[in-house]
């Protein structure tokens, strides 16, 4: 049955309008898996993205296109939100707003500014922190090149504010985006953990990887591998997430 619902979502992808994923992509991506790209929303567009996580988590933002040049969005989440649990509701909303000062040319990368105060899975309240740490301050820029369909490169530097461990020092992040097909792409990305190296982190940094496929107008799926080097000490094993995309022009 497994097989047969992947798929489906492949046949049903090979007719449809595209997403953010592959050669055909109609949409930048704004996000690897956790670490932020310079890709931006349109004016007017509108995007829900939902992240299901461990422990019954689940995490909803949207996002609107103020300008070509700047969105902002706001997101909110928990844990057991899936499953007979007692729900545990994140203490408040995220908050994110991104600014693109440099648009991509055959030289230059995209370059943005943003401030994004969500950070991903558990909230560790004995810490004041999410399990992997907002990004905060960010400058990332992206690039773009044309090598059998679409392959982009993508990094940036961020200061997060969620330092109730102790660890307050900037953090670097690196990640990288290639199409299989029109609508299919592979994703990795390298957070550096610069910033969580005390509390949580063992100091290997947290590599993740993912595919990401177009399965209708604007309609992404994406199914993550999270901390491959299992730098979490309160992780036994490497986290597994999906993702859902919707974006749509208003």
């Amino acid at each position: 049955m497994k097989h047969l619902i992947i798929l489906y979502i492949i046949l049903i992808s090979q007719s449809m309008s595209q997403g953010s994923s592959g050669s055909a992509a109609k949409f930048e991506p704004r996000y690897l898996i956790d670490i932020p790209t310079a890709g931006m929303i349109s004016h007017g567009d509108f995007a829900l993205d939902m992240i299901f996580f461990q422990d019954g988590g689940l995490l909803s933002a949207v996002s609107i296109g103020a300008f070509n040049y700047l969105m902002f969005g706001v997101s909110y989440g928990g844990t057991n939100i899936i499953g007979s649990e007692k729900p545990i509701w994140n203490s408040i909303p995220g908050f994110r707003v991104r600014l693109r000062i440099i648009n991509e040319t055959s030289i230059l990368p995209a370059i943005a500014l943003g401030f994004d105060t969500q950070g991903n899975e558990y909230y560790a309240k004995d810490l004041h922190r999410y399990s992997i740490k907002s990004t905060g301050f960010y400058a990332a820029a992206s690039k773009n090149y044309r090598l059998f369909g679409n392959f982009s490169i993508h990094g940036g530097i961020n200061y997060s504010l969620e330092y109730g461990d102790g660890d307050k020092d900037p953090n670097l992040f690196i990640g990288a985006e290639k199409s299989v097909g029109p609508n299919i792409s592979i994703l990795a990305e390298y957070n550096f953990g610069l910033n969580d190296s005390r509390a949580l982190g063992k100091g290997r940094g947290y590599l993740n990887s993912g595919a990401r496929i177009s399965v209708g107008k604007g309609f992404s799926i994406g199914l993550n591998f999270k901390d491959i080097l299992k730098n979490q000490k309160r992780d036994a094993f490497s986290n597994r997430t999906i993702m859902i995309e919707y974006i749509k022009s208003l």
